[in-house]
């Protein structure tokens, strides 16, 4: 758990710290200078993820642009863990009751919806009101008229990849084998041509079918300046950010139920319910491999149909402007970002833990916290990740492991410890 904790902390660190540097990374900064950007942006106090203000050099936002192109996204997470034992003082469901009280009764205030929320058992009582109060007014919840209101203004990149949306939406069920099964539907929309760059459907909303999409469309199409996705946990994970800082991707999201500031994918799923879903027989579908391939056919047909919104297809928007795309270096490369990360520390018997399955380990890394990267679901590609170096982990096999001759065997002399010949 401490090992896990860490790799978060330290997760969320880099990834703060990414965001600040990003534009200089992506050759964005509006300024004279990487200099003049690097000055602008330290004038005042930072804000860290654990809620500190800090004053920070310049020349320390000029380090960490260094060591970002020198070692990644790793290179950015602190050595040692930052937080202190800060932990979130609101759960979500404090956080999504709060939202139900202001709307039910937009004239509570802080102080009366924290004695109500440690009533209910949302909170325990040392949680402060000062917690539910600065909630309240950075989520502009004070308006008794709306407290849901907010300062909306249309928008839209000016060039492809710079800005991809994504979203999760469910589908009928379909029966496969016997069984009735949800379908769940998974898109990235780019902001500026409406194009669809990725997309599948699966029995499953997880991190892993996310990335699974996501990688496909990073390796297709492009790597985009910035993803924008609501706060699911399939976007909201340590996983993904560490991805996104690993391609040079700002990892964006949407305020809690602010759903509509993705209005670009909301359309899309409108359209797709009206134009296509709507009418298939699902009686007639009787795999998700076959519900798949109907589903990218319409993918296929809405990227080259007229879009009204922009005047053109969507396909041909991602032409005018595909010249500033960032492709990936390699399928190597983009194989290595996409890797998941977990952290471990290694028992005595050469093993670790992973979702309480043992995995076998080389014995030299015995009581040392090893950094482990693998595929989603593909555990057999794990390795261990030591100075450069990859070491293959497999899954512990007493029985086997019983026949493997020991580098270091030792003889027992039974005579020298009192066992009867006779009574062998």
């Amino acid at each position: 758990m401490n090992t896990t904790t860490n790799l978060s902390n330290a997760a969320e660190v880099a990834r703060f710290r990414f965001a600040l540097i990003a534009p200089v990374i992506q050759g964005l900064f509006p300024d004279g200078s990487r200099t003049a950007y690097y000055k602008r942006v330290t004038e005042k106090p930072l804000t860290f993820p654990d809620g500190s203000q800090k004053e920070v050099s310049y020349k320390t936002v000029e380090k960490w642009v260094s060591l970002y192109q020198r070692g990644g996204i790793d290179a950015l997470m602190p050595a040692t863990r930052s937080d202190k034992g800060t932990t979130r003082v609101l759960p979500d469901t404090a956080i999504e009751e709060i939202y139900r009280l202001k709307q039910t009764f937009p004239r509570l205030n802080a102080t009366q919806v924290h004695k109500q929320l440690i009533q209910e058992g949302f909170i325990p009582a040392a949680v402060s009101v000062s917690a539910v109060q600065r909630f309240i007014k950075n989520n502009d919840l004070k308006s008794a008229r709306n407290p849901n209101m907010r300062d909306r203004k249309a928008f839209e990149e000016d060039a492809f990849g710079k800005m991809y949306q994504a979203d999760t939406c469910y589908f009928p069920h379909i029966t496969e084998g016997g069984k009735s099964r949800r379908v769940y539907a998974i898109c990235i929309i780019d902001d500026h041509s409406r194009l669809i760059v990725g997309g599948g459907l699966f029995y499953n909303d997880s991190a892993a079918n996310f990335q699974a999409v996501f990688k496909k469309a990073v390796a297709t199409f492009s790597i985009p300046g910035k993803l924008y996705t609501d706060n699911g946990a399939p976007y909201v994970n340590d996983q993904l950010s560490l991805i996104c800082g690993a391609i040079g991707t700002v990892l964006l999201h949407t305020k809690v139920r602010d759903g509509a500031s993705k209005a670009k994918i909301e359309r899309f799923w409108r359209t797709c319910k009206e134009t296509w879903l709507y009418g298939l027989d699902m009686d007639r579908i009787h795999s998700l491999e076959e519900f798949n391939a109907l589903f990218q056919e319409f993918i296929r047909s809405y990227n080259t149909t007229l879009h009204s919104g922009i005047g053109c297809t969507p396909f041909e928007r991602y032409q005018a402007s595909k010249d500033s795309i960032r492709p990936a270096r390699s399928s190597e490369w983009l194989d290595e970002c996409f890797l998941n990360r977990i952290s471990r520390k290694v028992r005595k018997d050469a093993t670790v833990s992973i979702d309480k399955v043992s995995f076998d380990v080389p014995f030299q890394f015995i009581g040392q916290t090893v950094d482990i990267r693998f595929r989603p679901g593909e555990m057999d590609s794990a390795v261990i990740l030591y100075e450069g170096t990859s070491f293959p982990i497999r899954i512990t096999d007493k029985n086997e492991n019983c026949r493997i001759k020991r580098s270091n065997p030792v003889t027992i002399d039974y005579a020298k410890i009192g066992v009867c010949h006779g009574n062998v």
